[in-house]
């Protein structure tokens, strides 16, 4: 009932959102969960969000893990260092799962503008997050897998391809992590270590609530509110569906033979028969492809 007991986890952005339905769904299997990130109580990241990594930790010891909040930015890697630093010496140099999901771009995409016409600033700050943030968690925490000869990094992203999402500098952001867990399989595959790039369907973040003015208990109000992409969001899914897919892979023993690939939520829950907190089993891929934006 507890496949993670005893295992070991970081959620680099375990914050809110898709970071903290995963650092949950550990939680849930079992897992001890390092939940990393900016906000902090009383200390709010530039977002200026309410939610923080000690609200996530304390929900994995609740669910039945152990949750252990880490204040890091994950672009400074001296706060990075010191986190694994922390990690080796507390669980004696094991670390059997990290989860890179440091994001921080919702504020920073602007849509319908070409990328000359888009700011710059924004546009680089989503890349120092998403992608140099991801790079240097790798480069501080791979080496306590390398050095066990096991262990599994998650890349979560949006999408499962390379085609273009919308925005140069979003669609860089979100295509980079696919290839860096294709390229980190590479050079981990002699050491017994998996990559793998993990995508949720359409998720219902707070941020998504917020901007559809709905909640988590009336969230279905908003598909006829009339805003864009409102038709949609009757097939979305809670962060927690693909935090619970993420830690049924981790369970399997064929990682190996994995590494390298993009798993979609809906994939996952088709595999291991993975349902949401709700109930329900929201099926992305069929959806987009059925109306033909996928």
């Amino acid at each position: 009932m507890k496949p993670l007991a005893g295992k070991i986890a970081v959620v680099a952005g375990a914050t809110r959102g898709a970071g903290r339905g995963i650092a949950a769904s550990l939680g849930e299997a079992g897992a001890t969960v390092y939940c990393t990130g900016r906000s902090v109580r009383g200390q709010a990241s530039d977002l200026n969000r309410s939610e923080t990594i000690e609200e996530t930790a304390e929900l994995v010891s609740s669910l039945g893990g152990l949750g252990i909040p880490v204040r890091a930015d994950h672009t400074v890697p001296e706060d990075v260092e010191a986190l694994f630093e922390r990690i080796k010496d507390e669980q004696d140099g094991r670390l059997d799962l990290l989860v890179n999901n440091i994001w921080g771009g919702e504020q920073l995409t602007e849509w319908e503008k070409p990328f000359w016409e888009h700011s710059l600033r924004k546009g680089l700050l989503m890349q120092e997050r998403a992608v140099k943030a991801h790079l240097i968690t790798s480069h501080y925490g791979a080496p306590l897998m390398v050095k066990r000869k096991t262990g599994l990094i998650v890349e979560v992203t949006d999408g499962i391809d390379y085609r273009y999402r919308g925005s140069l500098f979003y669609s860089l952001a979100k295509i980079s992590p696919i290839h860096l867990a294709e390229a980190m399989a590479a050079d981990l595959k002699p050491h017994g270590v998996a990559a793998v790039a993990v995508t949720p369907g359409f998720l219902r973040s707070e941020e998504m609530l917020k901007h559809f003015g709905v909640t988590k208990d009336n969230w279905m109000d908003a598909v006829h509110g009339g805003k864009p992409q409102a038709e949609h969001f009757g097939q979305s899914e809670t962060p927690y569906f693909v935090g619970r897919g993420i830690a049924a892979l981790a369970a399997v023993r064929n990682l190996p033979e994995r590494s390298g690939r993009v798993f979609p939520s809906w994939q996952l829950s088709d595999e291991f028969g993975i349902t949401d907190i709700d109930g329900r089993r929201p099926h992305w891929g069929n959806y987009a492809k059925a109306n033909g934006f996928l």
